[in-house]
């Protein structure tokens, strides 16, 4: 807890010499990340690390961003949040760490290297009061109201508010807008380190509170919906941020799917790093994918690297965060969803090869680049098959 405090300290330092000098803000956001790491190192832990790193990194992209320097304190203060909810049972921390990962995307989001995109800001912002105060009240029914009536209409707003906060169907009207208006180096931010903690927190809250079977059907379902509606719109979409944005609405589909898996202990780790490592795929593929945009294209086999783990090919953590997902489904009584997500899977291959294809177009030296090529390098860590990451999933405390 010291070393928390410390690195709140940093930041807010941090965040007061950003307007005075840059530098000085990026190096004391880039300690505080590393203090970050004394609430518990374990396989989560760094590879939230990693994505953070790269965030920071993403952002000397933009050199002529109106926050310069609070950029870099913003993104920190989420990863500390992103690190720290894995530990955490207390609602009322959790649901703390999840305004915290939340509101610093307000800003961001409008952030440009010309001008700000006060338009496209005002639309994300609604969006997301409108699920904050869903997914709050809706944590908050399901904690003190298990048992009753009222649980259900608890987990219907949680699902509602996490659907709109993270971009699942049919309540993701708010991304293809957002992340084909907003500069890609911010929307690769909410792609990326914004997506975990809503997740980590409706996992511990149902792992502790959930005894209605029925309303996995609903779960199922909407997760389903979510493949289809985020892979058909990435196959007809024209503009490649547009097409980065109907992929996050499928991989979101693949990572609620996991949910479905929660009654059965046998298989619920599993079920849980599956949908985190595909969380953890979306996000390095994100900043790889969208800092390609920003630099106007990448190596090829940068491109390549990351579209084929996005299709799922062995042994690149696509593979295995789908396994993992397909695995705890099949075995939780769940075939015919797990036959629909292989099913997308196979729909997605012509857009990432796309992708792939028209973001090639050849290696040049830049921060954009330098940050899409260790994103794609990321994708091969799982050459050593991750029940690493399984067992860290095994030891995540929910909601006491």
């Amino acid at each position: 807890m010291v070393w928390l405090i410390l690195a709140l300290i940093i930041l807010t330092i941090s965040a007061a010499v950003s307007m005075k000098s840059r530098w000085t803000s990026f190096v004391l956001s880039i300690l505080a990340i590393i203090l970050g790491l004394t609430s518990g190192i374990n396989a989560y832990t760094i590879l939230i690390f990693s994505i953070a790193i790269l965030n920071v990194f993403s952002l000397l992209a933009m050199k002529d961003s109106q926050i310069v320097g609070v950029d870099y304190a913003m993104v920190a203060i989420m990863a500390i949040a992103t690190i720290y909810v894995f530990f955490v049972t207390d609602v009322a921390m959790l649901l703390t760490l999840f305004v915290v990962v939340s509101v610093p995307t307000y800003l961001l989001v409008m952030v440009g290297d010309r001008e700000m995109n006060v338009d496209i800001g005002i639309k994300y912002v609604t969006f997301m009061v409108i699920a904050t105060v869903l997914f709050i009240i809706g944590i908050v029914t399901m904690i003190y109201f298990r048992g009753t009536e009222l649980y259900t209409l608890g987990f219907i707003a949680m699902l509602l508010g996490l659907g709109i906060e993270v971009g699942i169907a049919p309540v993701h009207e708010w991304v293809p807008d957002v992340f084909s208006k907003a500069d890609p180096i911010p929307v690769s931010i909410l792609a990326s380190i914004a997506k975990f903690v809503p997740f980590i927190i409706a996992y511990k809250v149902l792992l502790a509170t959930f005894d209605q079977v029925n309303l996995l059907m609903i779960l199922a379902v909407i997760s389903a919906i979510s493949m289809f509606v985020g892979n058909i719109g990435a196959l007809t979409a024209k503009e490649l941020s547009r097409v980065l944005a109907y992929s996050t609405v499928a991989n979101m589909g693949y990572v609620l799917a996991a949910f479905a898996a929660i009654t059965n202990p046998k298989y619920v780790a599993f079920a849980i790093a599956g949908g985190l490592l595909q969380l953890t795929v979306n996000s390095f593929g994100k900043v790889g994918f969208f800092t390609s945009i920003k630099s106007e294209g990448t190596a090829s086999w940068v491109s390549y690297l990351l579209g084929l783990s996005f299709i799922g090919l062995p042994p690149l953590m696509g593979f295995w965060s789908k396994l993992f997902i397909i695995y705890s489904l099949i075995f939780s009584g769940f075939l015919w969803l797990a036959v629909i997500l292989v099913i997308n899977s196979a729909i997605s291959v012509p857009y990432y090869i796309r992708l792939a294809r028209d973001l090639g177009g050849g290696w040049k030296v830049g921060v954009a680049n330098f940050v899409s090529l260790f994103a794609s390098l990321a994708m091969l860590i799982t050459i050593v098959p991750p029940d690493w990451f399984v067992n860290a999933m095994s030891i995540m405390e929910v909601v006491k």
